[in-house]
């Protein structure tokens, strides 16, 4: 079998392959009490806890970055379920990925790169000694998940997808031409040549061998890129079958249509069985309860729609019947876990502007809080009926290991509290925000470290992505409120229409009116803070990125004087060229409301009439653009495309394009430089003369 490592869940830290230098964590002093870049980059990523199947540990990673490398270490640690006995496992130039328990918690398997730097499956003993290599794929594996007896192990491959130049004309083997014939050609940041399969092989503890593909001759991808992992399959309890999560579409069909389904391959027969058919969305993250009699996955009803509500479906897998546990829930579910009991799932979702562990109940679907906080949680791993293991952040914390029971909240884990401590840090507080259809608007306000009442600061108002994500506690290494408030800023994040955590219909309302209620609600964000003594009305800036940058670019012909400098990265400039440029045609169709040529079409016309690229007349205020060139959900040329209006305009204007990056911004050097380069921007336009450097 051929098997590619091209899954970004395998590659993103795997890029200090040939080098044994370990990355480990810096030695980091603070000079100035401040939280600056170097702070930031200075911190520990905390990943993936995972419970043993005893209950008694939780294995976990830790990664640091090498700004002389420009890359990024994860190291396993291993501590007692209460947060004692904390115990590094690896010390190794690569990074282990992907770790979970086998073998009884004898043993832990992981993903680490070869000899030639192909992520294989890897397993060692629990305290971090005999490591073994356990597969030896020629390309390497992106991913892996054993069997209940462990007798099998899923592994994730690539298959060819894709003709070349040298299949239609063997005798031009050097041409590099892509020869291309219908749609979803490329996908996020990568010209789709391969797409991933699950193939199935033995596993005798040591070796796993004669992997076969269980969609051979399929031109469908399982796991579906580009974000899918092994959360997209799961083993029947008992071991019989695999289900796993598939659109089984390609070209046009795949580009316009969200509506994967969960279908249940049987091992003793080599059968497929769709057990989603007629649910037209998106079907994903199958999970079987501890006694196997139901099986929960995350449902969205819309095909077309990916943000549409993720509901929480149980099936009874001896009737059929499908149930949707949420119905009476008006909120979205970002990730789920079975409690050990099968009449109990813990789940999360953004609620109110944060992000609690909830519970809700097979038998009368009721929900419960089990643990909230001025902060998201994040990954759900069972101890017991009682107990689950999670990450908590907030915008002034990244990830730590959290131990959740009721009424208690306990910190397991405190990888970055020695930087924390030389810290003064910025400070959160929630406003109100009234919107002018009179609704009241969570607005999220960032203020610097030392905050002074009797002092105008100037201002960043910042403009969400997704459209439809959650401006709730999240932390980011890119978009960190906290970094932007110790600059000497405060930062006013409002959760405009359009994020979820406030019900349905406030989610809704952004699709197909970008311009609407949504940038009525970012102005009213604006309007209502400038009101505040501490705020500089003349030196409030806007950033964004992705949806957030088409708000920069909106708001440029719009605003009405109300900003002093803007900065956009990755946003749509012309919504016409956006339609036909983007890869996930379903996108565009719905949010957009249809085709820029279809005269009949209300909505749409509404929606490209009112492309920012068509107010570029209006715009007076200096902007930065920023674009990587990898991305292919919003072409580079949407930026330049604004950059050059704005220079032919006479607007003072910068823009930084970055060869080697997608959609966000991941390489360490080029963060530390574009965080430079966005205070520089903001400095320039928004502080007095004699703060600025």
């Amino acid at each position: 079998m051929c098997l590619t490592a091209a899954a970004i869940t395998a590659c993103s830290s795997a890029g200090n392959a040939g080098d044994d230098e370990i990355i480990e964590r810096p030695d980091f002093h603070s000079e100035t009490g401040v939280f600056d870049i170097d702070a930031l980059e200075a911190l520990g990523r905390v990943s993936g806890p995972q419970v043993s199947p005893d209950g008694s540990k939780v294995l976990y990673g830790v990664s640091y970055e090498s700004l002389e490398k420009n890359t990024s270490n994860n190291e396993l640690w291993v501590m007692d379920a209460d947060g004692g006995n904390k115990t590094r496992l690896t010390k190794t130039p690569k990074s282990e990925n992907s770790a979970v328990w086998i073998d009884g918690g004898n043993r832990i398997a992981f993903l680490y790169p070869d000899k030639d730097g192909k992520p294989q499956l890897w397993t060692m003993a629990a305290d971090g000694s005999d490591r073994r290599q356990a597969s030896e794929e020629e390309n390497g594996i992106a991913g892996f998940l054993f069997s209940p007896d462990e007798s099998k192990v899923v592994l994730i491959g690539s298959v060819k997808y894709a003709r070349t130049a040298g299949d239609l004309y063997p005798d031009l083997p050097k041409a590099t031409g892509r020869v291309i014939d219908d749609l979803m050609y490329k996908h996020w940041d990568e010209w789709v040549t391969e797409i991933p399969h699950p193939f199935i092989a033995d596993f005798d503890g040591t070796k796993a061998s004669g992997a076969y593909d269980i969609m051979i001759d399929e031109p469908y991808e399982s796991p579906m890129k580009p974000f899918g992992g092994v959360e997209q399959l799961a083993w029947t309890p008992d071991g019989k079958g695999l289900v796993y999560t598939c659109r089984k579409k390609t070209g046009k069909e795949y580009a316009i249509s969200t509506n994967s389904d969960l279908y249940l391959y049987s091992l003793e027969d080599k059968s497929t069985r769709n057990l989603t058919e007629g649910m037209m969305g998106y079907d994903t993250n199958p999970a079987f309860s501890p006694d196997g009699k139901y099986m929960a996955w995350l449902s969205m009803e819309r095909d077309g729609y990916e943000a549409d509500k993720n509901r929480l479906m149980v099936m009874d897998m001896e009737s059929g019947v499908i149930t949707d546990l949420t119905a009476e829930w008006d909120y979205t579910i970002e990730e789920f876990a079975w409690n050990p009991d099968s009449q109990r799932l813990w789940f999360i979702a953004y609620h109110q502007g944060v992000a609690p562990v909830f519970e809700i109940t097979l038998a009368d679907h009721e929900v419960k809080t089990v643990a909230e906080d001025l902060a998201d949680f994040t990954s759900l791993s069972p101890v017991d009926a009682n107990t689950v293991i999670t990450m908590r952040h907030s915008m002034l914390r990244p990830n730590e290991v959290y131990s959740v029971a009721p009424g208690k909240l306990t910190a397991l884990t405190d990888v970055n509290g020695e930087i924390f401590s030389q810290l003064e840090m910025p400070t959160v507080e929630k406003v109100m925000v009234p919107t002018t259809d009179g609704k009241e608007m969570l607005t999220w306000v960032v203020k610097p470290q030392k905050f002074d009442e009797s002092h105008q600061y100037p201002s960043i108002l910042y403009c969400q992505g997704g459209p439809q994500s959650a401006v709730s506690q999240f932390w980011s290494y890119r978009w960190n409120l906290a970094l932007m408030a110790a600059n000497g800023y405060v930062v006013i994040a409002p959760n405009r229409r359009g994020v979820p955590g406030f019900g349905t219909e406030w989610e809704e309302q952004i699709s197909k009116d970008y311009p609407g209620q949504n940038m009525r609600d970012y102005l009213a964000a604006a309007d209502f803070m400038k009101t505040k003594p501490y705020i500089n009305p003349d030196r409030m800036g806007a950033t964004g990125a992705s949806y957030g940058g088409f708000s920069i670019y909106y708001l440029a012909g719009h605003h009405e004087n109300r900003f002093a400098a803007l900065l956009a990265h990755a946003g749509i400039f012309n919504m016409e060229a956006q339609y036909l440029e983007t890869e996930e045609m379903w996108f565009a169709n719905w949010d957009m409301g249809g085709a820029y040529w279809e005269k009949d079409n209300a909505v749409a016309q509404r929606t490209f009439a009112n492309s920012p690229h068509r107010f570029v007349d209006r715009w007076n205020t200096p902007i930065m653009i920023s674009h990587g060139e990898y991305d292919y959900r919003i072409l580079a040329s949407q930026g330049m495309a604004a950059f050059n209006a704005a220079k032919l305009r006479g607007i003072p204007a910068e823009m930084v394009i970055f060869p080697d990056e997608n959609h966000w911004i991941l390489k360490p050097q080029n963060a530390v430089l574009w965080q430079r380069l966005f205070f520089r921007w903001f400095d320039k336009w928004l502080k007095d003369s004699d703060t600025q450097e």
